[in-house]
């Protein structure tokens, strides 16, 4: 079931979303060459607790961590280490926090103090295709138009989408219907109304589109390539999309 959300439980919405947006800005403000991502993990926590929030990861399915830190290859749900990051590496901070009941979900690759031209254009394109893709978000349009957007963009780089995880609706859930897919059919899959809520989150790897799934729920790209993802939580409404997360 879709639960479209009020005009009140998306102002609350939107203070969930800025609170996981800034912190994701502080984690962000942190990478650099010999930091661990669980060090990451701790700032990232006591902002959120901070701001009278409650890190939306931790705990959920068994996860350990406020935030999935993913590195190179790492698609998503990278579990925070005591690993140290190293010049050139990228490395994909997803964050959720929950205030009021709602929850706000936001994610970015950043790079780690140089990195190849490759790894730049990979952040590029993924960037642009989350841009894109919510662009697309309109009143009485179709979660197919989004996809589409997205991946025609990255096929621009040589580049793929991952098929096998998608965007998702948010609200006092972390995941909800719909299912968001960053591939798609224009006018195709379900309508967007008004008051819906959704996160649009473009998994995008240089190589093939192709991952392998751990049991610790860590993902990678089955061929070793890197890979990127970024993520915007977004609501539908009557003057287009509106970015909760957006700081």
């Amino acid at each position: 079931m879709i639960f479209l959300k009020s005009d009140s439980e998306i102002e609350v919405m939107a203070q969930a979303g800025r609170i996981a947006g800034l912190c994701l800005q502080m984690v962000g403000s942190m990478i650099e060459p010999g930091i661990t991502t669980r060090e990451l993990d701790a700032a990232a926590e006591a902002f959120i607790r901070k701001h009278g929030a409650i890190p939306t990861f931790k705990g959920y399915q068994g996860f350990p961590a406020t935030i999935c830190a993913s590195v190179n290859e790492v698609v998503v749900h990278g579990t925070p280490d005591d690993t140290r990051l190293k010049e050139g590496d990228i490395v994909s901070i997803d964050v959720g926090a929950t205030y009021g009941g709602f929850v706000g979900d936001t994610a970015m690759t950043f790079p780690v103090g140089k990195i190849s031209p490759e790894a730049s254009r990979l952040l590029k394109a993924t960037s642009e295709a989350l841009a894109l893709g919510i662009a697309q978000v309109r009143e009485n349009g179709f979660i197919g138009d989004i996809g589409y957007a997205i991946s025609q963009h990255v096929r621009k780089y040589g580049f793929s989408v991952v098929r096998d995880y998608a965007g998702h609706g948010v609200g006092r859930d972390m995941h909800e219907e719909p299912s968001v897919p960053n591939f798609g059919i224009p006018g195709m899959g379900p309508r967007l109304r008004r008051g819906m809520v959704i996160a649009i989150e473009p998994m995008v790897n240089v190589g093939t589109w192709e991952v392998v799934t751990y049991p610790n729920m860590r993902v990678v790209t089955r061929d070793g390539s890197l890979s990127a993802h970024f993520e915007h939580t977004v609501a539908v409404t009557s003057d287009g999309p509106r970015c909760l997360t957006l700081v």
